[in-house]
């Protein structure tokens, strides 16, 4: 958490930025020089094996954000899910991804690729369901 909010304050600071917060209550992800940040969180928490789900993702960056890609999968089995999320601007720089849904239990990793000025930043973050 420390490390995102110095993230964020050098992106404040850098190059005239404009302040952007992250709500609270969302895991929180960054890049590594700084100049993009995301939280996100499932809707309905917790995760839970076969159960439909969003994420509502918010995304802090030096330049707008282009467009969102997010998915999943599971590393050690070397797959995915079994179905593509939508995903619908709700807000300034705040998406929902509907369709979610993890088929097994075990590590997964959320995928988010964020497009700002023409290229693709991935960013990644790993959960373990149950």
């Amino acid at each position: 958490m420390k490390r995102t909010a110095l993230l964020l304050a050098a992106m404040a600071a850098a190059a005239g930025a404009p302040a952007c917060e992250l709500p609270p209550g969302g895991q929180q992800i960054a890049n590594r020089d700084g100049t993009l940040a995301l939280s996100y969180r499932p809707d309905p928490a917790p995760l839970a094996i076969d159960r439909p789900f969003s994420l509502l993702v918010h995304v802090c960056s030096r330049a707008p954000v282009e467009s969102l890609t997010v998915d999943a999968h599971m590393p050690e089995h070397r797959h995915g899910m079994n179905y593509k999320p939508g995903i619908a601007p709700v807000g300034v720089g705040a998406w929902r991804a509907s369709g979610l849904l993890l088929h097994m239990p075990g590590k997964w990793e959320f995928l988010f690729g964020v497009r700002v000025n023409g290229k693709t930043e991935r960013l990644a973050h790993a959960v373990l369901v149950r």
